[in-house]
């Protein structure tokens, strides 16, 4: 009985608080019939991944898509991870979600994308997962006072009910924004600048790894990190982002 009066406490307060604040779009800010929700107009104009992806980065492929085929780039480029997937394409409404979160103190958008995460990341999850976040170097974290990658990462392990280990991974010196550089560039950049915390090794040996980041470019941020876990003796790691940036955009 008193499970059920807390419910019903806590399904009146919602209601005093929607009559005050009526939910809103996160993205165009009309309202909306619930929380954590886009208008009808915003949600087509998000472009949601589904259908066939690369097995490896999550990038939409067109024609005869096979289970386990890999894009152009994943073709060429060695990955350092098994399989990966994306919530969005980083363009349009999704770019300025993604932005607003990353820039606009905008956490009413975390746990709708832990949500998006969640769904996107759940044929590549395994039974032994341990779920972290890219890390930011502490300069930029005391600037930007949070890391939007581990708010993501810790929602969407919430909606999976799986391990979430904030502070696995550490960036070792600081490096320059990667936006504008060539892929090569990239790599150069973040080569080496990513360890695991010591005290956390223990953790991820001989288990997989689910790393967590807001956007893949080039994947060299996310390389970095996983070859980080695989020298900590990870089995093997997987990888989700909020959005993918593919070229036809």
């Amino acid at each position: 009985m008193h499970t059920i009066g807390l419910i019903v406490h806590r399904a009146g307060f919602q209601t005093l608080l929607h009559a005050v604040f009526p939910p809103e779009c996160l993205s165009c800010r009309v309202r909306v019939a619930s929380d954590d929700g886009l208008c009808g107009t915003c949600w087509r104009d998000t472009a949601f991944i589904t259908g066939d992806v690369c097995d490896v980065c999550g990038v939409p492929m067109r024609g005869d898509v096979e289970s386990g085929d890999k894009c152009d780039d994943c073709m060429r480029i060695a990955r350092p991870w098994t399989q990966g997937r994306a919530a969005l394409l980083y363009k349009d409404r999704g770019r300025r979600l993604v932005l607003a979160l990353k820039h606009g103190d905008r956490h009413d958008i975390v746990r709708p994308a832990g949500r998006w995460l969640a769904q996107a990341a759940r044929d590549i999850l395994r039974e032994d997962v341990v779920i972290a976040p890219v890390p930011l170097h502490w300069t930029r974290m005391v600037r930007r006072r949070y890391n939007q990658s581990a708010l993501i990462a810790q929602a969407m392990a919430r909606h999976l009910s799986a391990p979430y280990c904030a502070d696995l991974l550490k960036r070792d010196r600081a490096t320059t924004k990667l936006d504008g550089k060539s892929r090569e560039a990239r790599f150069a950049e973040v080569s080496g600048a990513i360890t695991v915390q010591a005290k956390r090794s223990a953790q991820i040996e001989g288990r997989s790894v689910l790393l967590v980041d807001d956007v893949m470019t080039s994947g060299a941020t996310l390389a970095a990190c996983a070859e980080a876990c695989l020298i900590a003796k990870a089995r093997e790691v997987c990888v989700v982002t909020l959005a993918r940036v593919a070229k036809d955009d």
